[in-house]
């Protein structure tokens, strides 16, 4: 008898890899499923001894056969109450079902055939041979103990050990207890002595090689009795041996039951299915049967399966959906424009009705009105010749005095009918209605005003109004200006003064001064022009005004109003246009202006006075011809340079502020572009509006138009700060006279720069000190040290930029210079987080809408915006599904790792396009964002209108990447299962790129976001105890995949239950986490957002 140990093939990786602590349930599973019950034995576990006789009999007696079969599967039928407490404990894991896991495994009640023949083939013994619960456990404990790696042994046993070793212990041979002797199956502890009659496993059972008894093999297994290959000596089709020295031992039945990676000998093979473990049958055309099937399935209609498929072809159905989708894709990359294109000819149709209603209206009540007064004119006549043959002298002089009125009167009605003859059609306003008390009270209300063609009508008829009153005061006097408030019902602004007195700004950590000693006032109703030499703080100084000035300390003095008041307080009604010109390409003029209108405004004003708002905006600008006309990008030409930047201005006009400040907003115009801004500035001051503007080498015509001037020298120090119409009388006084053809911003420009010396001999470093002297204003010592004694030359000692606060300081070191930097960007950053936060008092007056109106408006913006994008959308769904045939045909699922696989690709694939494509949510809007919130705006709305919208990407992505790589992969799991796991993945993926986005500039997020899904699948992927493994309990990657390899193991049953629960061990997946999964990968899509919300409003450029 061989004294070599036993080596066992059952491993679903290398054995001694697993830990016995740890596959010890495993053991107990099979233990508890395995062993013979007790509901249909005698008490002490044996099967009756009438059964037995009536079937040892032979063929003779098939109703014993069947009541023995039906007595041995009802055992395990009612085995699984038992024990189900003790299965759920140790495998749940893998085992969420137990009574249904069973069904699929051991319900042999529709076919007991192979219980029938063993118990003919063994004369009734098959009770006396089936493995009891110790030897169970005794098998599959000997697995988990420790020995080599590569080979795997059973431990001696009381049947099979190194003195005794009987034919019943080699694989596919099984023994019995000996007839007459009961055996309590239910034992655990003790082992039988089972050597006697020994023969085959049979057909249906598998016998393992160390043990003498016998288990029944799983459905969707195929165990027939082996043939000896005299060729290879191999007992087909199992792979075991006969034993040496034997020669009367044959080849018996299966020997093993495991996990396919170790062997795939009991499997049902694919192309054909078992509907017993004894039977197998070829799959049929138009059917298909995986491994270890038990019937086989119907292929779809468009399926291609011939005779023995393994698996239906539905690669038809992804090329349908392929087609349907990239037509539906060209269509919209062709056509994405013309919804909203088709939308705004209706609105401008609609427009154009209201206006030549209004037209039609003005002609209409002329007429009117001129007959009316023809009338009254005569009537007037007649009563004036009746009272002049009067003998009364006092009434005769009362006449007399009223024919002289009566007479001025029919010179200006002559005047009119002629006008009105000559010109029938014209179109210059309501001369005659103008101030018509009766015309204006039955005039409709805007709260009246429902339909898009009646808000047009109010408001076209309302600026009509104000083009008669203009013309009927041209020079725009300040008595005119009351007289059209009155007549046309202009709605009454607050005013905003503003005086600052030594004003100085000095930069944290560098003590380096931007603007230093500026003493003033910003009037209402008055264009104050901002001029110097560049570097000499002019954008400084309007920061300054706005308190926008992060890491800079501010000295000195502003007053608001004669108020010491913060003047972020009054943001509402402050409007600020930035330099650049920040304004949304993608949208048409209209709607960046009726956007920041409806946000802005007044929330109580009625939606009527809004569309007036913006029409007035809109003709007061010259943009009436490029009105629905988008801005355009740097991809995407739009309107001209010099339409963007007064769009760029209407942006802050639309919300009617009290303190307009412009930042270079006459730069890149030409001359007439220039007035006609200047003229709608200068409309927007004679409502008491307190403007404010850096302009640059201004023409001498648009320089006459200002009132006030600022006039900065280098350092932030004032030169002049007064009237334009007495500069040159100033300068004069000091002796600088400005030549004739000569502009005299530009020549006063050039003096402060040094270019040009003065002939009376001023340096152009004591002008600033003179006029604080000329004012009276106190003089800093420094500068009047410094200006001692300048009579250098005119360029000498120039510097760009601030000065210091000290004029001896001395050269720093580099590790000086380098820890003063590092400090002013520490109290940037520091007063900048501050400024975010910090909270200010309203006293503007105004409430603007709440958060949930604003994300209405937000909403509507970005959806537009989606729209006009629709062909960069169709070129992201086009990259997913050719992704998704890609990794479905290249990445086919295996049964060994239920699609781990292609599940990988899968995860990394999907996390790189969807984090790629939501960078531009955030990525390209950032300056847009920083101008909007700095003027009121809600963050909140702003950041939830577009997550809002990519929602339809987090819902249509899965299904556009699904739609070819379920079709080309054809896994078990059920698309719905699939299409869930991608949505909470899409979802998760698109809240860390939004921090990405926010984050860092557009380069570093793409590259972060290529970077993350495959260095977190590599982490998810490792299964060790060490620090990655701990981070791969972190990684939504991991969660991810997990989710999809549950739901695609779950499919997996019958013979399958011992590769499930061995390959969900192996990397500590479980069946119960499906949903704990889609939770995490939803929290964290939720935490990532609440993390990119605080990036949005903490971090600003500098």
């Amino acid at each position: 008898m061989s004294r070599e140990k036993v080596n066992v093939r059952w491993r679903s990786r290398p054995l001694s890899a697993f830990s016995p602590n740890s596959l010890i349930p495993l053991l107990l599973l099979l233990l508890l499923s395995f062993s013979p019950p007790v509901s249909c034995q005698d008490d002490d576990g044996d099967i009756p001894r009438n059964i037995q006789t009536a079937a040892a009999g032979g063929g003779g007696n098939q109703v014993a056969e069947e009541l023995l079969s039906q007595a041995l599967y009802n055992s395990f039928a009612n085995f699984t109450t038992i024990f189900k407490q003790d299965i759920k404990k140790h495998f749940g894991f893998c085992i969420t079902d137990v009574d249904r896991d069973w069904n699929e495994a051991f319900n042999f009640s529709k076919n007991t055939k192979f219980m029938s023949n063993c118990a003919k083939r063994t004369n009734g013994d098959i009770g006396q041979r089936i493995c009891t619960a110790a030897e169970i456990k005794f098998y599959f404990n000997s697995f988990f103990t420790k020995g080599s790696k590569t080979s795997n042994y059973l431990h001696p046993n009381r049947n099979c050990n190194l003195s005794s070793w009987v034919s019943g212990c080699e694989p596919g041979w099984a023994c019995s207890v000996g007839k007459g002797i009961k055996v309590d199956l239910k034992n655990s502890k003790d082992m039988p002595t089972r050597s006697s009659d020994c023969e085959s496993c049979c057909e249906g059972f598998f016998c393992p090689h160390g043990l003498t008894c016998m288990i029944p093999c799983p459905l969707g297994a195929y165990c027939p009795l082996s043939t000896l290959n005299k060729t290879t000596g191999v007992c087909e089709p199992y792979h075991y041996q006969l034993p040496a020295g034997k020669p009367n031992h044959t080849c018996g039945g299966a020997d093993i039951w495991a996990d396919i990676v170790s062997t795939g000998d009991v499997f049902c093979s694919a192309g054909s299915y078992c509907p017993s473990t004894i039977e197998k049958l070829p799959c049929t055309r138009g059917h298909y049967c995986r491994t270890g099937s038990t019937h086989q399935s119907g292929c779809f209609k468009l399926a291609t399966c011939v005779p023995h498929s393994a698996n239906q072809n539905i690669t038809a159905y992804g090329l349908l959906l392929f087609a349907g989708l990239f037509f539906l894709l060209i269509i919209i990359y062709n056509c994405s424009d013309q919804v909203l294109a088709t939308r705004e000819k209706r609105q401008a149709k609609t427009r154009e009705k209201a206006v030549q209603s209004v037209r039609e209206t003005q002609s209409r009540e002329k007429w009117k009105s001129a007959k009316e007064t023809a009338k009254k004119h005569a009537l007037d006549l007649q009563s004036q010749f009746s009272r002049t043959f009067s003998r009364v002298k006092s009434k005769r002089e009362d006449t007399s005095s009223s024919t002289k009125g009566k007479k001025k009167e029919k010179g200006n009605l002559t005047k009119m009918l002629q006008e009105i003859e000559a010109n029938p059609e014209g179109h210059d306003g309501f001369h005659v209605e103008i101030g018509d008390k009766n015309i204006k009270k039955h005039a409709p209300k805007g709260k009246q005003l429902h339909t898009q063609s009646q808000m047009f009508r109010y408001a076209y008829g309302q600026i009509e109004r104000e083009k008669a009153m203009q013309e009927q005061n041209k020079n725009l006097t300040f008595s005119g200006v009351i007289s059209m408030a009155s007549d046309v019902e202009i709605r009454k602004r607050p005013t905003i003064e503003v005086a600052f007195k030594d004003l100085t700004l000095t930069l944290k950590g560098k003590n380096k001064h931007l603007l230093r000693c500026v003493t003033g006032k910003l009037s209402p109703g008055r264009v104050s022009a901002v001029m110097g030499p560049s570097g000499a703080g002019k954008t400084t100084f309007l920061s300054a005004l706005t308190g926008k000035a992060p890491g800079c300390q501010v000295t000195g003095m502003v007053l608001v109003n004669g108020k010491a008041e913060p003047i972020q307080a009054y943001k509402k009604i402050i409007g600020f246009v930035p330099q650049d010109d920040i304004v949304h390409g993608n949208l048409s003029v209209e709607e960046n202006l009726w956007f920041s209108a409806r946000c802005r405004l007044s929330a109580d004003l009625p939606k009527p006075d809004k569309v007036l708002v913006v029409e007035r905006v809109i003709e007061s600008l010259g943009l009436q011809p490029v009105r629905d006309s988008l801005v355009g990008t740097v991809e995407k030409r739009g309107i001209s340079g010099g339409q963007r930047k007064r769009v760029n201005v209407g942006l802050e006009m639309v919300m009617e502020p009290s303190l307009l400040i412009l930042d270079e907003p006459t730069s890149g115009l030409d001359s007439s572009s220039s007035q006609l801004l200047l003229r709608a500035l200068r409309r927007e001051a004679l409502e008491g509006v307190n403007i404010c503007m850096v302009v640059h080498q201004p023409s001498y015509t648009l320089f006459r138009m200002f009132d006030d001037l600022i006039l900065l020298a280098k350092g932030g120090l004032t030169a002049y700060h007064g009237p334009v119409k007495k500069v040159e009388e100033y300068f004069e006084g000091l002796g600088i006279t400005v030549p004739d053809r000569v502009n005299p911003p530009d020549y006063f420009i050039d003096i402060l720069e040094g270019i040009l010396k003065p002939a009376s001999g001023v340096h152009y470093k004591q002008l600033p000190v003179r006029w604080m002297l000329h004012n009276s204003y106190p003089v800093p010592m420094d500068m009047l040290q410094s200006t001692e004694g300048l009579g250098g030359p005119a360029g000498e000692g120039s510097s760009h930029g601030g000065v210091p606060s000290e004029a001896g300081s001395e050269a720093q070191s580099f590790a000086g210079e380098f820890w003063q930097d590092m400090k002013s960007n520490v109290e940037f950053k520091k007063d900048n987080m501050q400024h975010n936060f910090l909270s200010m008092p309203d006293l503007s007056g105004r409430t603007t809408p709440g958060i949930l109106q604003q994300y209405r408006y937000f909403l509507g913006r970005v959806g537009k915006q989606r729209l006009r994008e629709a062909r960069t959308q169709a070129v992201d769904y086009l990259i997913l599904l050719l992704a998704g045939i890609c990794l479905g045909t290249l990445a086919k699922v295996s049964d060994e790792t239920f699609g781990a696989v292609g599940y990988t690709y899968t995860v990394i694939a999907v996390s790189l396009l969807c984090k790629i494509a939501a960078l531009r949510s955030f990525s390209l809007d950032k300056l847009h964002y920083w101008r909007e919130r700095s003027s009121g705006m809600s963050s909140l709305a702003y950041f939830l209108s577009k997550d809002t919208i990519d929602h339809f990407n987090t819902l249509i992505k899965p299904i556009v990447y699904l739609s070819m790589f379920y079709f080309f992969n054809n896994p078990r799991s059920s698309i719905y299962d699939n299409y869930i796991v991608l949505v909470c993945l899409v979802y998760c993926v698109t809240g860390i790129a939004y921090i990405l986005a926010i984050a860092f500039e557009a380069g570093p997020a793409q590259l972060w976001s290529v970077l993350l899904p495959v260095v977190l699948t590599l982490i998810a992927t490792r299964n060790d105890d060490g620090i990655a493994g701990k981070l791969s309990d972190v990684c939504y990657t991991k969660w991810a995949l997990e989710a999809f390899v549950i739901s695609n193991a779950k499919r997996y049953n019958g013979v399958w239950l011992i590769t499930r629960c061995g390959s969900l061990m192996e990397n500590g997946y479980d069946l119960n986490h499906w949903n704990r999964c889609l939770i995490f990968l939803g929290l964290t899509g939720l935490a990532s957002r609440v993390v990119a919300f605080i990036v949005l409003v903490t971090c600003q450029r500098r």
